[in-house]
């Protein structure tokens, strides 16, 4: 009985997230793998010339089985040098977002671009500012043919699709329009060393996202803050520590913890590293103060101009006992096409 309480409370939960017009936006754990989707003026910050990244999520499917909660994203990104020091990035990225029975389901599709200025500094050591903004399209559906009412319980325990509903929707998809626009500041000290820090303002237009044509639900906008590095200790061994924190409407979210790297093979030719990490997610709950909800093991592997990461979520919220602590899973593939051009270290290795 105390686990089938558990499952009904999860069950609830997942089902006012997916029916909330408020929800949160998609998040990755892997959030630095993910660079268009935390901040459009990371568009193009790279020390390559082309970028490619694909992210895939998984969560709580041991408790919702084929209804588990889906997230999926690919990007495209590429840098324009603009004079002797500065670069120009312009990028595209999709993403589609499926959770629970009701197949509650976002898809968008947009275009970013960033402007790079050095500050400062000299050949191997710079400081620079990033301005970016992106713009897309976004659609929102739901099945309500999935959907159960109080209405529908027959009294005796069970349940009655056939009873009346006393609600009536006339819209299950929309499309919205949807902006935002972020900043970076990152200094690079030399090959292996490194710090930036960053902020996003996501949704600045609101859009409506009411399945009512009648009523208006605005989208909340959310802040992004997020701050990181790469710090080498010896010759083959470093720090990659990381923080990302969120709030959207009512909704807070902090991520933060660090990665070990180590260096692998000593041929400069071929750039191998492996990485493993712990992180801890907070989140508030409703009203409530804010506490752990995840703790994350990750791992990274770079082969010249390959990165493969996968990433797993352990649940320790009060949604534990019903998930039997499993929480998410990730992967992230990023590709670089770098060619022939040699400018020196620009930035950070995102």
């Amino acid at each position: 009985m105390k686990r089938l309480k558990h499952l009904l409370i999860i069950c609830c939960f997942v089902g006012l997230g997916s029916l909330s017009v408020s929800a949160q936006d998609i998040h990755f754990s892997q959030f630095y793998l993910s660079p268009l989707n935390l901040n459009p003026a990371m568009t193009g910050v790279m020390n390559c010339n082309v970028r490619l990244v694909a992210n895939y999520r998984n969560q709580w499917a041991s408790v919702l089985k084929s209804n588990a909660f889906n997230t999926y994203s690919v990007s495209y990104d590429q840098r324009i040098p603009v004079g002797r020091y500065d670069f120009f990035g312009i990028g595209g990225t999709f993403w589609g977002d499926r959770a629970g029975e009701l197949d509650f389901s976002t898809l968008q599709g947009r275009l970013s671009f960033s402007y790079s200025k050095k500050m400062g500094g000299y050949r191997k050591k710079a400081h620079y500012l990033v301005l970016g903004a992106d713009a897309g399209v976004s659609q929102r559906s739901i099945d309500f043919l999935n959907a159960r009412y109080g209405t529908q319980h027959d009294g005796n325990g069970g349940f009655n699709g056939a009873l009346p509903t006393f609600e009536e929707f006339t819209n299950t998809n929309f499309l919205f329009a949807d902006v935002a626009a972020g900043v970076l500041w990152f200094t690079v000290f030399d090959e292996d060393n490194n710090l930036y820090i960053g902020g996003a303002y996501n949704h600045l237009n609101r859009a409506n996202q009411s399945f009512e044509n009648a009523e208006f639900e605005a989208l909340y906008s959310r802040f992004t803050v997020h701050a990181g590095g790469e710090f080498m200790i010896t010759d083959k061994v470093g720090l990659v520590p990381g923080i990302i924190a969120l709030r959207q409407g009512p909704s807070f979210e902090l991520n933060t913890g660090t990665s070990l790297k180590f260096l692998l093979g000593g041929n400069k030719r071929q750039y191998q590293a492996f990485q493993i990490g712990a992180w801890m997610r907070l989140s508030n709950h409703f009203a409530k103060s804010t506490t752990a909800d995840a703790m994350i093991l990750s791992t990274r592997f770079d082969y010249n101009d390959f990165s493969l990461g996968f990433s797993y979520d352990i649940n320790v919220s009060s949604l534990r006992p019903a998930s039997n602590a499993n929480g998410a899973f990730e992967f992230a593939l990023v590709y670089k096409i770098c060619g022939p051009e040699k400018r020196n270290v620009y930035c950070p290795n995102f």
